[in-house]
């Protein structure tokens, strides 16, 4: 199975500090790869270094083939990465659609006032409104986003990732804040997204993880400390020690 994306000696350094420290790992087509591991690991500087937010200082990242290590945050997103937040990024006093339409207006790529509804193009609306209808959030459409729950203001942001269905998705913690059913919910959307979208998951929710993922990779002070499935990390004492066993006993 080829990889869709490919990491390579990843390094970013904070002055003295090496928050990524020669991360080497790749996500295959179609794959549900989670990305684990304590608070403070650099799984966060991680995904940023990822998307273009940061410039790395060493290894570098291929995209479909393609090294993306030097190019900005843009030229990935055309290429087909989406994101989702740890904290949700939406306009509060817009509706979901018109935060879904920006999302799709940002892949279509045209120049025009999306807020004005006289001038907004239909292809742009058509496929927010059928994004939305396919969705948690059908019959939501007209609804504030700052009136929704923290849940669903998740489920628009995964809506928002969607738009221009991206090749790969980064989903920074989407459990968190959700409670049990939003969290059950949430797992349900993305299993049901599997195969469609290769994505690579960042998460605490280590029932979340075990009920999504087809490999995962443990990032501990920076270094990739193992990669395997479900069941190899479950049985791993150097895993166990260094962040499962932590968690399982709170």
């Amino acid at each position: 199975m080829s990889a869709i994306l490919q990491i390579e000696g990843l390094v970013k350094r904070f002055g003295g500090l090496t928050a990524t420290d020669h991360v080497t790992l790749d996500v295959r087509e179609g794959e549900i790869h989670a990305l684990i591991g304590p608070n403070g690991a650099g799984k966060s500087t991680l995904i940023n270094q990822l998307c273009g937010e940061l410039v790395s200082d060493e290894g570098t990242i291929r995209l479909a083939g393609t090294d993306v290590t030097q190019r900005p945050e843009t030229d990935r997103i055309g290429m087909g990465l989406g994101r989702t937040f740890q904290i949700a990024s939406l306009l509060q006093e817009s509706t979901v659609r018109e935060n879904v339409g920006l999302a799709v207006q940002a892949h279509v790529g045209h120049n025009m006032r999306l807020f004005d509804r006289r001038m907004a193009r239909r292809d742009v609306w058509t496929e927010a409104d059928a994004m939305i209808a396919e969705s948690g959030l059908h019959g939501r459409g007209d609804t504030l986003v700052s009136d929704l729950s923290h849940g669903e203001k998740k489920q628009l942001e995964l809506i928002m990732a969607l738009a221009g269905n991206p090749r790969l998705l980064l989903l920074d913690e989407p459990m968190a804040g959700l409670g049990q059913f939003e969290s059950q919910r949430m797992i349900e959307q993305l299993g049901a997204l599997r195969g469609k979208f290769s994505m690579l998951l960042v998460e605490h929710d280590m029932d979340a993880v075990y009920a999504l993922a087809d490999r995962i990779s443990v990032l501990v002070y920076g270094r990739v400390i193992m990669t395997g499935t479900a069941e190899e990390i479950r049985e791993s004492a150097e895993v166990r020690e260094a962040y499962l066993g932590a968690e399982e006993d709170v």
